[in-house]
């Protein structure tokens, strides 16, 4: 389907009032597809990272969905790639994405399909974010080498949606902060998988691979789940 701008609000500090902006994302909407997997990437361009492409492409040939977002226009990029500050900006890149998710929600090439959401880095927290603002709709949740624990003990305490944890083994300090993480989120359905021999980026051959393995079984058992509660409900 191809580029898709998503509108949303934006606080202009130097008019001290709202603008409208859009982001900028790749939708791919396979023929019977089992939901829609949102990616949320707090650093850089989301849709044009080479390790979120390779993983949307494993998801859509098993018939998921894929919304490749960038969370940051391109002039906040720049500043980013100068400052890292906005990258940090749980609150910024939270809102934004539940904004998407929103989107998703109503746009009608969209909105029948169930909706999971696909954290890295800083991303993973806006995830959890958005997922605890938006429980009825946010069904599945997977974090990639993320920083969970940046979106608060108390927003943890709120996510309700069966999720995942996948952190590479070397990975030391990234581990142990997501194993925390782990214990503060009160859903049903929550798990820490540990990815051997891999490092935070996941560049060591066939890790990335089976992250999208692991991560697409996920999403597609409990956008069934999700499915078939809704159609008893019927």
């Amino acid at each position: 389907m191809g580029l898709v701008k998503i509108p949303i609000d934006r606080q202009n500090e130097s008019l001290g009032q709202k603008e409208k902006i859009f982001l900028e994302a790749n939708l791919h909407v396979p023929q019977n597809s089992g939901g829609i997997v949102l990616f949320a990437h707090g650093s850089g361009s989301g849709r044009h990272s080479p390790r979120n492409q390779l993983v949307a492409g494993k998801f859509n040939e098993n018939g998921l969905s894929t919304l490749l977002l960038d969370l940051l226009t391109p002039e906040e990029e720049k500043i980013d790639d100068q400052t890292r500050k906005l990258r940090f900006d749980i609150g910024l890149l939270s809102k934004r994405l539940t904004s998407a998710v929103d989107w998703v929600a109503n746009n009608p090439d969209t909105k029948n399909l169930t909706v999971g959401l696909f954290g890295a880095s800083t991303g993973a927290a806006a995830a959890l974010v958005s997922a605890s603002e938006r429980p009825e709709i946010v069904s599945a949740v997977v974090s990639r080498g993320g920083r969970p624990e940046l979106a608060g003990k108390d927003i943890l305490r709120k996510v309700q949606a069966p999720t995942l944890f996948l952190v590479g083994a070397e990975d030391q300090e990234v581990l142990k902060l997501n194993d925390s993480a782990l214990k503060d989120i009160k859903a049903e359905k929550k798990k820490l998988t540990i990815i051997s021999g891999a490092t935070h980026l996941f560049e060591e051959p066939d890790k990335l691979e089976q992250v999208a393995r692991i991560a697409s079984g996920w999403f597609r058992c409990y956008f069934l789940i999700k499915e078939h509660s809704r159609q008893q409900q019927l």
